[in-house]
């Protein structure tokens, strides 16, 4: 079986544009609008881990394992300083006396500003930030941190003792 040229090629395209050429950016968005905190170049922390409860039944060999409590890292958002730094500054102000969890989305954007995919953050606040030394001589921006502790991105209520 033969594939035509035009498919391949559009194929091998598809591949290239979706896999290897993209550049992404990230957008955060929280449910109070006003503080939106705008686009982000670097997230980390995007992770999840379980630990593992093993059982072992009276005299057998045999191990179970079974997953134990979820845990999330924080996430951390990187970016040069820029007119948006001046919205995070204002929440920060605003949040960092009156503890009110709050949710929103990380969404990535491709090269063309298109999403790609979205974690929804739930009861996430401000735990540190940060911006690097200033230096002029360095040729390069000065670059602003921030980080934040939240309990989870999955949709894993059942699993947490809600309705199943």
């Amino acid at each position: 079986m033969t594939v035509g040229l035009g498919k391949l090629n559009a194929k091998v395209s598809e591949f290239l544009f979706d896999q290897v050429a993209m550049t992404h950016r990230f957008v955060v968005q929280i449910d109070m609008a006003e503080y939106d905190l705008g686009t982000w170049t670097r997230v980390t922390g995007l992770s999840v881990s379980w630990s593992k409860h093993t059982y072992r039944p009276g005299d057998n060999n045999d191990e179970l394992v079974f997953p134990g409590n979820i845990s999330y890292q924080p996430v951390r958002l990187s970016r040069a300083a820029c007119s948006q730094s001046a919205k995070v500054q204002r929440w920060l102000k605003d949040t960092s006396r009156s503890h009110t969890p709050l949710s929103g989305g990380i969404h990535m954007l491709d090269y063309l500003g298109a999403p790609v995919i979205t974690w929804e953050l739930k009861q996430f606040f401000p735990i540190s930030w940060a911006i690097a030394d200033f230096d002029s001589t360095a040729a390069r921006p000065a670059i602003e941190t921030l980080e934040l502790a939240h309990s989870g991105f999955l949709d894993d209520e059942a699993g947490r003792g809600g309705a199943l």
